[in-house]
């Protein structure tokens, strides 16, 4: 087991690559009362096109298939795992992104036990014909649902204005139609292929002895057998750079409307060392120009543009990327116009060195505040690390940033080909 410290933010973590290739880190904290633990996969609603393990043609599953699978998996033959952490004291979750499926835990108790808990559902599948066709009317409910959400609509709209071939314009859960179709053999057949334990990874954080639990988690594994895992070859489209359309408008049974501006980031495939910097000159530019104390905020405000609900994002991932900008707005047309000008001016902006120093500050005290959580911990140090890069040795990568690096991003940051505007107004 190897453990490295890591002096500058006072962190601890042990971790290993067991033999049947799934990858182990423990982040022990007894200074906490609770521990929390995520088990994932890199494998989410944007993988439709692929070449199942153990064959040698390419095929297509139906849109929603990952997030199917998530719901499944809880239930098995005899039982409801819910039940299972219910005893042992625990809450459970899980949820399906773009390009994760993570199931996870938190509780003050049991805490091996509850790990044990965790890894065995997800590695002992069980899928019928009649309990597959009985999710399909849960499911279709909960699309419904989110078909009535406006911030949902307004989310999914600005990305579908944005992207016109990527998966990631597709709604994570599928549609109502796309998951009829669903099969058990289309579950087993994505189950087997993406989640072997070379594609996962196990992070448990909190108050726990990290050599007991290692041992713990390597007997568990020692114990099952997964076939050799070979290459997985993933297809996406080819994306154009362009957004897919400008202008996307919605109508919903909205009080107040709603207005989003999305960035076109990145549809290509970025290196490790392209993402990290994309990643975080990126999160520390929007901030800088959007931030609630910022001087464009308080135009907004002052001007009776924008209320509390207005926020700002940016979500890279390996093959595509986006950020956006929204509110809820009683004049979209003239928020989307001010906040469009403002984007665009950004291209001519020349950061000095003691504007960047508190950026970075900034940016380092947002990170080591976050570090306080166990959950984003073991979230973000899973999504960095399917990158090959290390959340705990982040910092020292923002304070080699320097000025020429975040102007050389603000001046090719926004092109106009690259902006959308997704409205959400009233019947």
């Amino acid at each position: 087991m190897n453990k490295q410290t890591y002096k500058n933010i006072n962190e601890t973590i042990y971790s290993e690559k067991l033999a049947n290739g799934l990858t182990v880190f423990l982040l022990p904290k007894p200074e906490m009362a609770k521990a929390y633990g995520i088990f994932s996969t890199n494998y989410g609603s944007i993988d439709q096109t692929f070449v199942p393990i153990g064959e040698s043609e390419e095929i297509n599953v139906p849109e929603g298939v990952a997030h199917f699978l998530e719901h499944k998996l809880f239930e098995k033959k005899d039982r409801d795992v819910f039940a299972d952490f219910g005893k042992q004291g625990a809450s459970p979750n899980a949820y399906t992104s773009f390009t994760k499926t993570a199931y996870l835990f938190s509780a003050t108790t049991n805490i091996e036990q509850n790990v044990e808990t965790l890894i065995d559902f997800v590695q002992e599948p069980y899928f019928s014909e009649q309990s597959v066709e009985k999710e399909k009317g849960i499911i279709s409910q909960e699309i419904k649902m989110y078909d009535d959400q406006p911030d949902w609509q307004s989310f999914m709209g600005t990305i579908k204005s944005m992207f016109k071939n990527h998966p990631v314009k597709i709604d994570i859960a599928g549609t109502v139609e796309s998951i009829t179709s669903i099969t058990k053999d289309d579950l087993y057949t994505c189950y087997h292929t993406f989640y072997h334990p070379e594609n996962m990874s196990l992070f448990v954080a909190g108050n726990f002895d990290p050599e007991t639990m290692m041992d713990m988690i390597t007997s568990n594994q020692q114990k099952k057998s997964f076939k050799e895992m070979e290459e997985l070859k993933r297809n996406f489209p080819k994306e154009p750079e362009d957004v897919a359309m400008k202008e996307n408008k919605i109508t919903m049974p909205v009080s107040i409307p709603k207005c989003t501006i999305g960035i076109k980031e990145s549809s290509v495939e970025l290196s490790k060392e392209a993402f990290l910097r994309k990643d975080l000159l990126g999160s520390m530019v929007i901030s800088h120009f959007f931030s609630t104390g910022g001087e464009f905020y308080q135009e907004l405000y002052k001007s009776n543009l924008i209320d509390d609900s207005f926020y700002f994002e940016t979500n890279l991932e390996k093959n595509f990327g986006y950020s956006m900008i929204g509110s809820n707005t009683d004049n979209p047309d003239e928020f989307s116009k001010k906040v469009m000008e403002q984007l665009l001016s950004t291209n001519d902006i020349q950061l000095t060195e003691e504007v960047f120093s508190r950026m970075k500050k900034k940016k380092i005290g947002q990170l080591l505040r976050s570090m306080n959580s166990l959950e984003f911990i073991a979230n973000k140090y899973t999504s960095y690390h399917s990158m090959g890069i290390n959340l705990f040795e982040i910092i020292p990568e923002i304070q080699k940033l320097t000025v020429d690096d975040v102007n050389s991003f603000i001046k090719s940051w926004i092109s106009e080909n690259r902006l959308a505007v997704c409205t959400i107004s009233a019947q």
